[in-house]
């Protein structure tokens, strides 16, 4: 195989019609959870795999992402993309490249963007908007609503074109989102994080019934269908099944699940999570709303998968993750009302992109302000999780300790979460 050079890792091809996909293909060394990496930055520019074949000899590997915007109104800034693409890719060095397996990424800086707003319906998502159009991922966040009608919003970021060390791009952000709030705007800073990032850290943990009715159902019978993702019958929800006779060198899986956002994201960080390699996969587009996948595998030491317990362990794993990506409840903090979301995060770290946006999106439509709302990780007894916590303002036009809007908004909140 040619050594392309490293203009040549990422290519992108436009697509020819509207409504088509563009082809995403990158051509690059191997390394171990490369796949969930690419995944989670194509989810992280708004963009959907509708397809998707790859392919690794465990030092090199091909892949090719057809991918769609979420929304017909998204513009992509490709050249970002395919730049970002190309940083995640281990660098074209040859054998030195195999020599250096050692070398570990740094972790980006992170900032803290200040606001004070006069406060509106919707601004908190109109923020988080402009901040994902400008490239920033938010870690954390802190948001308070003051008894005067202001907004104090603080935002811990880092930045995708890790250019935040510039004065420059401090002063741009700073200017733009004046600019596009205008006199909403009463202050806005930007500078290093410090102190103050630690004390975010340690979240006030939840309460224990509200911890166990968020993370304690993990059963996936029928008898839970409530807090499933939908209403049809769970077990036809998702399958995995395990294949060792098809290959002599891989244990194949397939996998069936319903269409949503971030599906191959979820399949390959799991896979990540549980040291699984993947030598060949397909994701095949949508058919009546269900997607199939191929993927050949093998553990850390290059051998299939043969323990039954490993194989029932490493199913039913997949197969939450296919079906709840997200835990999504409403309870009661005292007299006031919250919205929980939590969702996984990787062994790396990490958390899933883009979760922020599209929680405030969803209550925006619905017409709900948001009084407070907060972002740390809670850990239980197998998992980290990134939780979202968001205080919901009892003066708006849904009554919320009515049942039936409580529901409404749960399901608003996961449909939007998984693009349906």
């Amino acid at each position: 195989m040619g050594m392309p050079s490293s203009d040549d890792v990422v290519l992108i091809e436009p697509a020819k019609n509207s409504g088509d996909p563009t082809v995403v293909t990158v051509n690059c060394p191997d390394q171990a959870g490369l796949g969930c990496d690419l995944c989670r930055i194509i989810l992280e520019f708004g963009l959907s795999i509708s397809r998707a074949d790859f392919s690794t000899d465990g030092r090199w590997c091909y892949i090719v992402f057809w991918v769609v915007p979420h929304s017909t109104s998204h513009k992509v800034n490709w050249d970002s993309l395919k730049n970002r693409l190309s940083c995640a890719s281990p660098p074209c060095l040859g054998p030195f490249y195999f020599d250096q397996k050692s070398n570990v990424t740094s972790v980006p800086s992170l900032y803290l963007l200040k606001f004070c707003f006069v406060d509106r319906k919707g601004l908190l998502h109109d923020v988080a908007k402009i901040l994902t159009e400008l490239e920033f991922t938010i870690q954390r966040v802190k948001v308070m609503t003051t008894p005067d009608g202001k907004v104090v919003d603080l935002f811990f970021i880092t930045d995708g074109l890790d250019l935040l060390h510039t004065e420059k791009r401090r002063s741009d952000t700073c200017r733009h989102l004046a600019s596009v709030f205008k006199e909403c705007c009463i202050s806005c800073e930007l500078q290093l994080a410090g102190p103050e990032y630690e004390s975010l850290q340690a979240f006030s943990s939840l309460p224990l019934p509200i911890a166990e009715e968020l993370f304690s159902c993990e059963q996936l019978e029928e008898k839970t269908c409530s807090q499933a993702l939908c209403t049809d019958t769970i077990a036809d929800k998702a399958t995995v099944t395990v294949d060792n006779n098809m290959s002599p060198a891989h244990t194949l899986l397939q996998l069936k699940c319903i269409d949503q956002k971030g599906l191959f994201y979820d399949i390959l960080r799991t896979s990540k999570d549980c040291n699984i390699r993947v030598a060949y996969g397909r994701f095949s587009s949508s058919l009546k709303g269900y997607r199939n996948m191929d993927l050949f595998i093998q553990q850390t030491d290059g051998k299939k998968i043969m323990d039954p317990k490993h194989q029932l362990m490493l199913c039913s794993r997949l197969k939450a993750e296919m079906l709840r990506p997200f835990r999504v409840i409403i309870a009661n903090r005292g007299p006031d009302t919250e919205l929980l979301v939590a969702n996984p995060v990787e062994l790396s770290g990490k958390g899933r992109p883009r979760v922020f946006y599209d929680v405030t999106l969803a209550l925006k439509t619905l017409g709900i302000c948001i009084f407070s709302a907060e972002i740390a990780r809670h850990s239980t007894q197998d998992q980290q999780w990134e939780v979202y916590r968001f205080l919901l303002n009892e003066n708006c036009e849904v009554p919320l300790a009515s049942a039936q809007a409580r529901k409404q908004i749960v399901d608003r909140v996961k449909k939007t979460l998984m693009g349906w």
